[in-house]
């Protein structure tokens, strides 16, 4: 029988069991966005609020709003209703295919640079 881990809401990835299993729809319980390589930088100028990267993240970093007095996004296009908001970097794992999905290319996957304290 395969058995659920209970971890704490808000773990981070260190404190996930090895070769555990977690609940569905679980990526937002823990932040897994301190061992990336890359970083999305996205270019709201060059969107067009599809929501492809949306519905293709995997761990659902991708936040949304509903946005009735509109963004402008691509070639100064106002948008209305659900528009995407900035990459939660708190949960991005850095894996590119929120870039290679847009249609767009309004997100570019960069190396990701860390302070050292």
């Amino acid at each position: 029988m395969n058995k659920v881990n209970k971890v704490k809401p808000g773990a981070t990835w260190k404190e996930l069991p090895i070769g555990g299993t977690l609940p569905a729809a679980s990526a937002l319980d823990y932040k897994t966005g301190a061992w990336r390589s890359f970083v999305p930088k996205f270019d709201p100028n060059q969107c067009t609020h599809c929501m492809i990267c949306v519905h293709y993240c995997p761990v659902m970093a991708i936040p949304t709003e509903i946005n009735e007095n509109g963004v402008k996004g691509w070639k100064d296009k106002i948008y209305k209703g659900v528009v995407r908001l900035e990459t939660n970097l708190d949960y991005c794992t850095g894996c590119g295919v929120c870039a290679e999905e847009c249609p767009t290319e309004a997100i570019k996957m960069e190396r990701e640079t860390w302070e050292v304290k």
